[in-house]
């Protein structure tokens, strides 16, 4: 199974015709069944899609919809054991605490692949790998 970060989210509603590859490819993953996310992935779609400075922003209604489709997937709840273990990664590979939070989500739900944009493509965190889909 593979864990989606919040971009690939994002680039899948995009309208920018600059991201139109983006697009298409991050569409691509999303009709994959192998793929699993964390709440605080769809908290972070949700703030940045809908965020008013947005170019392409999407509703308020058509956010919820699109996540309530993206629980078709595994959705890891962020939980205390979560936090903790990020707190320790994010110490230990000298990451943010929210991409640490996405390492240690991804690990509860046994992926071994991150698909992100955000961070180092091909860098093994203990076992769990990150994977640029862009690149």
């Amino acid at each position: 199974m593979r864990f989606v970060d919040t971009s690939i989210l994002l680039y899948a509603i995009s309208r920018d015709p600059g991201e139109l590859e983006k697009a298409r490819r991050a569409n691509d993953i999303l009709a994959d069944r192998d793929l699993a996310l964390s709440v605080q992935v769809l908290q972070e779609f949700y703030v940045q899609a809908t965020r008013a400075s947005r170019p392409d922003a999407i509703e308020h209604t058509q956010a919820v919809r699109l996540i309530q489709s993206f629980r078709r997937y595994p959705v890891q709840d962020v939980t205390s054991g979560i936090m903790i273990a990020a707190l320790d990664a994010c110490k230990r590979f000298q990451i943010s605490y929210w991409d640490a939070a996405i390492i240690e989500a991804s690990r509860v739900l046994g992926c071994a692949q991150v698909l992100s944009e955000d961070l180092n493509d091909g860098q093994d965190f203990a076992g769990v790998r990150v994977t640029n889909p862009f690149r």
